[in-house]
C-alpha cells in the first residue's frame, strides 16, 4: 500500500513517523539494540512524548540477520507463527566501531549501524559487497490521523490513558530497502505478472483469481535480488510491498501493527540465499520417484465412471503414452456433497474392487479433496457437533455459498477435527489410493473464531499449511519417508514442504501458458522445488497446436499433468500426431529420470529448485536476469517452450561454453540469443557445457533401475575441466558417483564401483562400463 503522496508529502489520513536518531545504541552477547527517536533530541524536552522505535539486530542462523522493529511491545501477541527452525544459541560476532558504531556479524554477512547520537543509518553486506540499505525517510510508524486526532481529544479531556479502541487497527509498521542500479527483483510467491517485479505492487494475500490477474494462490512474503539477498517478513498476516514502485529506488514494506519483523540472508548467488531461507523455513520434501511420471485426469465437469476411466488408461497403452498416475476429480463424490469421502455409488458401486482392477495396470491413484464440507453431506452434523468447524462470532458455524451450497470450513487449529479429518483419508489409502489433489484453501474468511483462538487475519493465508500439512502427514504415516505426495494449489510460507503445486487454474491460450511459466518461475525463486500445471489449458479447449506445444512444456516441467475444466484432456481427442507428441515426451522424460531424481534428490537436499529462473544459476550473465521464458531443468537442461502458432522459439544461452541439443546434437555457443523453428517433436532443449546427463532404459514405469543400461551422455567438456553426476536409486540412496576430465583427446572417467553395467558417451565415442568397475578411459 502506498502510504506517500510523491515523495514529499503523505496521502491523506497518514501521520508517518520516520526513525530519525539513534538516540540509544546498545550491544550484548546477541544482539545490537536501537532506540530511535522519529526526531532530533537537541534538549531533554523533547523526549517527552513520541513515537520511538526499539529496533533490535540479531541472527538465529549464519549468513542471516534478523531484524525487530517494534513500537508498543505490550500489544497483544497474536497467533499462528510460521514455524521457523532458528538456532536460539547461535551466537554472532558484535564489533564496535572506531567511529562508535556497531557491526554484527553472521556468518560472512553483516550489518552495520551508526554511532549512538547519529542520524538513523544501516546497511548491509555480504563479505564487503554491500546488499542493501535503510537511513533517512525509511523505516517509519504509519498511524491513521482520525485515531490520533481521538487519541488527543481524549488527553485534552482530561483522560490519563487512551481507551479509543485497538491500536492494532490503526498503525503499521514499514520498513524500506534500497535498490541500487540495475538490480532486478523476484519472488513473492506464485505470481503470475511480469517476473522481474520491480515497478509493482505486491500484496501477500491469498486469493482464487485463476492465472490471470495480481492475485496469488500462494503468496509468500519473500523476495530475491539479482545481487544475491533475499528478505523474508515473518508474519502471515497481509504484508504489502511497494517494489520501486511508491519510492523507486527502494523497496517497502508494510505489516499493520505494532511490530514487524524480517530476515535478510546474504550469499554468493541466488542459490545460496534460498538454501539460507529454506533452513530457515523448510526444506522441500523429496516426491515419490512415481509423481514424475504422467499425470492424467477424469477432467472437472465431464461425465465418467469405471469404464471412461478404464478406456482412457488403456487407449493411452495403445497410443504407446507411458501412464503413471491417473487423478480422480471432484465428481468422485456425488454432486452437492462435497466432501464426504465416498465415492458416488451410482457412478463407481465397488470403489475399491475399481481401484484394485486399475492398479494393475501399473497405474497410481490420486483423489480430489478440498477442506470444505458442504451442508448436504452425510459428515456435516457429526462434524459441526463436534466442533470441527470454523465458527462466527456468535458461535454459529460459518458457512457461504461460494462453490459449494452451504459449505463449512474446517478448523484445522482443532487437533480433534485434523485428526477426523485424516482418519477419513486413512480410509480411502486402505481402498489403493496412493497421493491426493489439495484444491482450494484460499478464500478463507477474516471475520471468524478458530478454535484455538488464532487471529483470522494471520489465518487467512495461514489456514493452507495447516490444511496440506494434516493431509501430507496422513500420507507419509501411511506410505513412509519420501513417498508422500499432493497435488496442492494453495501454499503460504513452508508449504514447500509438502510439495507437489501447480499452478491453478489457466486458459486454453499461449498468453496463459506463459503466465503459468511466469507464476512458477516466481513461485521457485521462493522456496518451492517443484511445480506443475494443466497441460494445455483447465479453462475453455485448446487448438490441436496448443495441446502439442503445452505437451512439450508439460513433460520437461518437474510434474506432468493433463488436466481440463469441461473437456476430456486426452491426446485422441486433439488429433492423432497429439498421441504421437505425448508418447515422445513421456518417453524422452523416462529417459531422463536418472538426471531428474538425482536433482530432486538434490532439491530436496539444500532447497534450490529442480525447475528454476535462469538468473538463479547464471546471474554474472546480466542478459539472464530479466528471462521469462526459458528456465533450467535441473542443473543442466535449458528449456525454452515455443509459445506460437508458427512453432519459433526466441532463447538464449548463457555465456561460458558450448550448448549441445540433447535431440538433435546441435552446438551452439553460449552468450546469444537465438531464433530457431521447430516440428512438435522439438524445441529448445540443451545441454550447458561441462556437464554429464544419463539417459535410462525407461520401458513405462519410471520407478526402475536408474543404473542398469543407463547411457551417461558428456556434453561440451572443455579440455582440462571435470564434470560429475551422482545418480540416486527410486528410494533414494546413492547408487553411482561418476566423474569425467577432459585430458586432450582423452576422457578419464571414474566412479564408485558401478552396481550394474551402463555406458558412457562423449562426441560419438561410447566405452561399456560393467558391473564393479571403478575406471574408464573414453579416446576420443
Amino acid at each position: 500500500m502506498k502510504y506517500s503522496d510523491g515523495f514529499w508529502l503523505n496521502k491523506p489520513g497518514y501521520n508517518i513517523s520516520y526513525a530519525t536518531q539513534m538516540y540509544e545504541v546498545t550491544a550484548d552477547e546477541r544482539a545490537l539494540h536501537v532506540y530511535a527517536t522519529a526526531q532530533w533530541i537537541q534538549n531533554r524536552g523533547m523526549t517527552l512524548g513520541g513515537p520511538v522505535l526499539e529496533i533490535t539486530f540479531s541472527s538465529t542462523m549464519e549468513n542471516s540477520i534478523k531484524v525487530s522493529i517494534v513500537h508498543h511491545k505490550g500489544a497483544l501477541k497474536k497467533s499462528p507463527d510460521f514455524e521457523l527452525n532458528e538456532d536460539q544459541s547461535f551466537k554472532p560476532q558484535i564489533n564496535k566501531l572506531e567511529n562508535g558504531g556497531y557491526e554484527l556479524i553472521s556468518g560472512i554477512t553483516k550489518v552495520v549501524i551508526g554511532a549512538q547520537g547519529t542520524a538513523w543509518d544501516v546497511k548491509y553486506y555480504y563479505k564487503d559487497r554491500l546488499l542493501t540499505k535503510s537511513g533517512w525517510r525509511t523505516t517509519s510508524l504509519i498511524e491513521e490521523e482520525d485515531w490520533l486526532t481521538k487519541q488527543r481529544m481524549s488527553n485534552h479531556e482530561g483522560s490519563r490513558f487512551y481507551s479509543v479502541g485497538d491500536t492494532e487497527d490503526n498503525t503499521a509498521i514499514r520498513e524500506m530497502l534500497g535498490i541500487s542500479v540495475g538490480e532486478k527483483l523476484y519472488g513473492f510467491g506464485e505470481k503470475f505478472s511480469s517476473f522481474v517485479k520491480n515497478g509493482q505492487t505486491v500484496e501477500v494475500w491469498n486469493n482464487d483469481g485463476g492465472t490471470c490477474s495480481e492475485q496469488s494462490y500462494k503468496s509468500i512474503p519473500f523476495y530475491v535480488s539479482s545481487n544475491s539477498y533475499g528478505v523474508f517478513v515473518n508474519s502471515p498476516a497481509k504484508v504489502t510491498f511497494e517494489v520501486a514502485s511508491e519510492t523507486v529506488s527502494k523497496v517497502s514494506f508494510a505489516v499493520e501493527g505494532q511490530s514487524m519483523e524480517y530476515f535478510i540472508f546474504g550469499g554468493e548467488s541466488i542459490a545460496d540465499v534460498l538454501k539460507a531461507y529454506t533452513d530457515l523455513t523448510g526444506k522441500p520434501a523429496l516426491p515419490p520417484a512415481y509423481s514424475f511420471g504422467l499425470w492424467l485426469t477424469t477432467s472437472f465437469t465431464t461425465n465418467y465412471d469405471e469404464a471412461t476411466v478404464s478406456s482412457f488408461i488403456d487407449k493411452m497403452a495403445e497410443y504407446d503414452i507411458p501412464l503413471q498416475v491417473f487423478h480422480f476429480d471432484c465428481f468422485w463424490m456425488k454432486e452437492y456433497r462435497w466432501c464426504n469421502f465416498k465415492w458416488d455409488n451410482e457412478m463407481f458401486p465397488d470403489p475399491k474392487a475399481m481401484l484394485t482392477r486399475l492398479k494393475a495396470k501399473g497405474i497410481q491413484i490420486c483423489a480430489w479433496i478440498n477442506p470444505y464440507v458442504s451442508q448436504h453431506s452425510e459428515l456435516f452434523d457429526e462434524a459441526a457437533e463436534n466442533g470441527y468447524f470454523i465458527k462466527n462470532k456468535d458461535g454459529s458455524v460459518f458457512q457461504c455459498d461460494m462453490w459449494q451450497p452451504s459449505l463449512a470450513i474446517v478448523d484445522f487449529t482443532n487437533p480433534a477435527a485434523s485428526k477426523w479429518y485424516g482418519d477419513k483419508l486413512r480410509a480411502l489409502c486402505d481402498m489403493g489410493v496412493d497421493c491426493f489433489k489439495t484444491d482450494f484453501g484460499e478464500r478463507i474468511p477474516t471475520d471468524v473464531v478458530y478454535f484455538d483462538g488464532s487471529d483470522p487475519m494471520r489465518m487467512h493465508n495461514y489456514f493452507t499449511y495447516l490444511y496440506n500439512q494434516c493431509v501430507f502427514d496422513v500420507l507419509k504415516d501411511y506410505y513412509g519417508e519420501n513417498k508422500a505426495c499432493l497435488f496442492a494449489r494453495s501454499a503460504t510460507v513452508g508449504g514447500q514442504k509438502f510439495p507437489v503445486h501447480w499452478g491453478g487454474d489457466c486458459f486454453s491460450n499461449y498468453e496463459s501458458m506463459w503466465e503459468t511459466l511466469r507464476g512458477g518461475l516466481s513461485l521457485c525463486m521462493s522456496g518451492f522445488g517443484f511445480f506443475s500445471h494443466d497441460i494445455s489449458g483447465f479453462e475453455a479447449t485448446g487448438t490441436p497446436d496448443l495441446y502439442k506445444r503445452w505437451t512439450a512444456f508439460g513433460l520437461l516441467s518437474t510434474h506432468s499433468r493433463y488436466h481440463g475444466n469441461s473437456s476430456y484432456r486426452v491426446p485422441w481427442n486433439f488429433d492423432e500426431e497429439a498421441c504421437k507428441v505425448s508418447s515422445h515426451f513421456t518417453k524422452l522424460k523416462g529417459r531422463l529420470m536418472p538426471y531428474l531424481f538425482s536433482n530432486a534428490v538434490y532439491t530436496h537436499e539444500t532447497g534450490v529448485p529442480m525447475m528454476r529462473a535462469m538468473v538463479i544459476d547464471f546471474a554474472y550473465d546480466k542478459a539472464t536476469h530479466c528471462v521469462d521464458t526459458e528456465y533450467m531443468l535441473g542443473d543442466s537442461l535449458m528449456v525454452a517452450p515455443v509459445f506460437n502458432e508458427e512453432g519459433v522459439a526466441d532463447f538464449y544461452l548463457p555465456a561460458g561454453g558450448r550448448w549441445t541439443d540433447i535431440q538433435t546434437g546441435e552446438i551452439l555457443e553460449g552468450g546469444s540469443w537465438y531464433t530457431k523453428k521447430y516440428d512438435y517433436f522439438g524445441l529448445p532443449l540443451y545441454a550447458k557445457p561441462n556437464s554429464i546427463i544419463p539417459f535410462g532404459n525407461f520401458v513405462r514405469n519410471v520407478e526402475y533401475d536408474y543404473v542398469d543400461g543407463t547411457t551417461f551422455r558428456i556434453f561440451g567438456l572443455e579440455d582440462g575441466k571435470t564434470a560429475s553426476r551422482c545418480v540416486y536409486d527410486k528410494e533414494a540412496r546413492l547408487v553411482l558417483e561418476i566423474t569425467a576430465r577432459r585430458e586432450g583427446d582423452k576422457i578419464r572417467l571414474n566412479f564408485t564401483k558401478a552396481p550394474s553395467p551402463f555406458s558412457v558417451e562423449c562426441e560419438g565415442k561410447t566405452v561399456s562400463v560393467p558391473t564393479g568397475a571403478e575406471s574408464a578411459v573414453i579416446e576420443l
